[in-house]
């Protein structure tokens, strides 16, 4: 069901970074920007009133209550803004949807939005117990859900995945209990994980500051929505619609994902690996940002969803 205008302010994050994003990507009337993770449309709305007159704003995401949310926010931005129902591997496909050959810039703010963590029916949360262990940020998508996941891959497998996607060092021990727990019934909600996660991790032995399950779900969400499967393909796709001086923002908030964007960056501005005989390729980019920035303690206050935020730019040469 569509969100109501109400609740497309209200449900989605505040936009994490906002002023620097603004300043880095630096909308200006005529240009074009693509937000390759609409969300509520957060980023998107301060991006479009930048743009006019004569610009435009391409909005992707694979969530259609996001597409909803943010077009009941852009609708006064009438012709100014395209939405597109879409993965965000996708924007090639996107942009020759709506005539269009190359961009001004491109804005990636990976993850989880807070209204996928809020509605307990996405089961991307541990909050409510009863909620189906979903966690699809294309909920008509017909791929797999964390639950078929969970009940259907083998135990090392799992393991594998708990671990890789998370750095969780419990990784083996709850994809042991997990397999134990559905040879008796499937692990169908998100309180069974939940269950299962404290089962295994000795109570001495859990994170202080965090939910035990935290890294699990994580994990779990990531497999379902193959996010670092997609991430570097999307990414090199952007850079390749940039015309010259056109700017690709990233916004991460996991190891995994930062890693992906810190390696295509250093390859395509000259400073990556060389190859097996000491070339380089022409560099394409040059970095914005040489490291990570993040956001400033005072917006992590009023904003806890942004502390592990990383944030890294590169300019279309």
């Amino acid at each position: 069901m569509p969100l109501t205008d109400q609740a497309a302010e209200s449900s989605y994050h505040t936009p994490v970074m906002l002023a620097r994003v603004l300043e880095i990507l630096d909308p200006k009337p005529g240009k074009i920007v693509v937000d390759a993770t609409l969300g509520g449309g957060g980023h998107s709305i301060e991006l479009v009133r930048r743009l006019l007159p004569g610009g435009r704003l391409v909005g992707i995401d694979q969530d259609t209550d996001a597409i909803h949310a943010a077009g009941a926010r852009l609708a006064e931005y009438g012709d100014a803004v395209s939405l597109a129902h879409s993965r965000f591997d996708q924007i090639a496909a996107v942009l020759d949807g709506f005539g269009i050959d190359k961009i001004d810039g491109a804005l990636f703010d990976l993850g989880v939005s807070s209204y996928q963590l809020d509605t307990p029916l996405r089961g991307f949360s541990f909050k409510d117990p009863d909620a189906p262990l979903d966690m699809r940020m294309n909920p008509e998508s017909t791929g797999s859900t964390a639950a078929d996941l969970v009940n259907t891959l083998s135990e090392r497998e799992l393991a594998t995945l708990i671990r890789e996607y998370s750095d969780e060092r419990w990784a083996l021990r709850i994809a042991k209990y997990a397999v134990a727990r559905r040879e008796k019934q499937p692990i169908a909600t998100a309180g069974d994980l939940v269950e299962i996660v404290h089962a295994a991790i000795p109570v001495a032995a859990r994170p202080p500051d965090t939910h035990a399950a935290t890294r699990t779900f994580q994990a779990l969400r990531i497999a379902v929505n193959e996010e670092l499967t997609i991430l570097g393909h999307a990414l090199e796709s952007a850079i390749d619609r940039l015309s010259k001086g056109g700017v690709l923002t990233v916004l991460s908030y996991h190891s995994s994902e930062d890693r992906i964007v810190k390696q295509i960056f250093a390859r395509l501005s000259g400073r990556g690996e060389t190859g097996m005989y000491g070339e380089r390729p022409p560099a394409t980019l040059e970095l914005v940002t040489r490291k990570p920035e993040a956001p400033d303690p005072e917006e992590v206050r009023n904003n806890p969803r942004s502390r592990s935020a990383k944030l890294r730019a590169a300019r279309r040469l």
